[in-house]
């Protein structure tokens, strides 16, 4: 996969697919928990509609990046409306390539005086 040239094809990503592949990079999870793991994992600095959301996994279902699954947790920690997401091989080396282009982004702009904040 890592000379699969379509990852190049989908950079830059937008916003939300960055961060919606990086929600189920770790684990299945159903809309409302991607929802809730990209607000805790940025502090609340994005949060995404329910719209953005599911226009996001549509788009990514067509592009390949996420596939829905049919596994389903046990059926009291679990609703049957829900649908389960998981990133796909196309989606981990996409996620990969836009980490790499935003470092490369992030040392361009150091280079030119734009040093990033120190936490």
């Amino acid at each position: 996969m890592h000379d699969d040239p379509r990852p190049a094809t989908l950079l830059p990503l937008p916003t939300a697919t960055f961060h919606i592949l990086m929600a189920v990079a770790g684990e299945d999870r159903h809309g409302y928990a991607i929802i809730q793991n990209v607000a805790a994992r940025t502090g609340g600095a994005v949060r995404l509609s329910a719209g953005t959301l599911y226009r996001s996994i549509q788009r990514m279902l067509e592009q390949d990046l996420l596939t829905e699954v049919h596994d389903r947790p046990l059926p009291e920690d679990d609703d049957e409306r829900r649908r389960y997401y998981r990133i796909t091989e196309l989606g981990t080396a996409v996620a990969r390539a836009e980490a790499r282009r935003l470092t490369a982004l992030v040392r361009l702009a150091a280079a030119s005086g734009f040093a990033p904040e120190q936490a």
